[in-house]
């Protein structure tokens, strides 16, 4: 037991550092980030929206009859904190008018990245093996999201290095919070629960993909716009074909 706990805190930390990778590459070559920040926000639109439907969506269907109540629930809840946002922050403060570019998929991701802390928690209680291949695909969108929460925080006028902070808080460090906050109750944590929560966290990554990343590239056309939101299908395709195995 106390093994496989270090198994799956080493991997929710490995989850964090993949993000952080993310972050501190497109950081550091930020010009040519922003010139190709619509490229960006399509990919991560179809590794997001994809994902979503392709195996979070169906996956807690089968886990929770009240599943549909509770994507409903995250889609709509993020819909409300973004015109929150945009009434009594935008409107009051001018100059934080693009704020909600930012802050609104950092909390979607942010709350999809503490519930992948969860998964890991539980896959490894199963077993070694088991949290191995339930774990592989989830690496594989870490650093896009890394990339794609640090622009568009840039995009809504955050400072560079709050931007950095808060990208870090929550597409990395989320994850291992997760894991760790979720490993104790781990028992606790019944099929039911687990399918409402990834429910939720669905519905917030659709409505960031489908309403804040598509239509923001679609402002900025770019001659292959399409062929980056192919790559993140076809990456979400890979991320569900690997935990299929699991």
């Amino acid at each position: 037991m106390a093994n496989n706990f270090w198994l799956a805190l080493a991997i929710s930390s490995l989850a964090a550092i993949v993000t952080s990778l993310g972050i501190y590459t497109i950081r550091n070559f930020l010009a040519w980030g922003q010139r190709n920040a619509t490229y960006f926000m399509c990919f991560a639109a179809g590794v997001l929206i994809s994902a979503s439907f392709l195996h979070i969506v169906p996956k807690s269907f089968a886990m929770n009859p009240s599943a549909p109540v509770f994507l409903l629930a995250g889609y709509f809840g993020l819909h409300l904190f973004d015109r929150f946002v945009t009434a009594f922050v935008c409107q009051k403060e001018p100059e934080k008018a693009e704020y909600g570019i930012g802050l609104v998929p950092m909390i979607g991701i942010g709350l999809h990245s503490f519930i992948d802390g969860f998964v890991y928690s539980i896959a490894f209680t199963v077993s070694i093996f088991t949290g191995f291949l339930a774990t592989a695909g989830l690496v594989l969108h870490e650093f896009p999201e890394g990339i794609i929460t640090y622009l568009l925080l840039l995009k809504g006028g955050v400072r560079e290095r709050k931007a950095l902070l808060l990208a870090f808080l929550a597409a990395a460090l989320t994850t291992p919070m997760g894991m760790l906050v979720s490993y104790p109750l781990v028992n606790r944590i019944d099929r039911s629960m687990l399918g409402a929560l990834l429910a939720l966290s669905a519905g917030t990554l659709i409505y960031v993909g489908a309403t804040h990343l598509l239509p923001k590239a679609e402002q900025e056309p770019k001659k292959y716009s399409l062929v980056a939101l192919g790559g993140g299908i076809l990456v979400a395709i890979i991320i569900v074909l690997s935990k299929g195995h699991g």
